[in-house]
């Protein structure tokens, strides 16, 4: 999974460089062809980069392995129980906004009313 999320950062890094060499002029040369050798380059890089610090690390491997374990540890919630919670949470941001917009009013109707506000704004 690590280094699947590696290569997509890669993925869009190349994706962003590729884009930003729009902007730039290569003289005579054709510029998509110095834009792939660009982007070959850094792919392989990183690529390398990647399975250094990902594959070939001794303690990311062991880091990797325990994290795993630790993972089937867990007790992951049931289907039924995260939508009640997630409706919970929905509810209660709902009223909050509520609350909150319901005191807004009072405290705007006390001040106006004391001559504090000036409502011709």
């Amino acid at each position: 999974m690590s280094a699947i999320a590696f290569g997509v950062v890669i993925a869009l890094g190349l994706k962003w460089l590729w884009d930003f060499m729009d902007t730039l002029t290569f003289g005579e040369i054709e510029a998509t062809y110095v834009k792939v050798a660009v982007i070959l380059v850094c792919a392989f890089l990183f690529g390398l980069l990647g399975f250094w610090v990902i594959g070939s690390k001794r303690r990311t491997v062991e880091f990797m392995i325990a994290t795993e374990g630790e993972m089937k540890k867990v007790n992951w919630s049931s289907k039924r129980e995260l939508q009640r919670s997630t409706w919970a949470v929905i509810f209660m941001t709902f009223f909050l906004a509520f609350f909150c917009f319901f005191f807004d009013q009072i405290f705007y109707f006390i001040f106006y009313s004391a001559g504090v506000l000036d409502a011709s704004n």
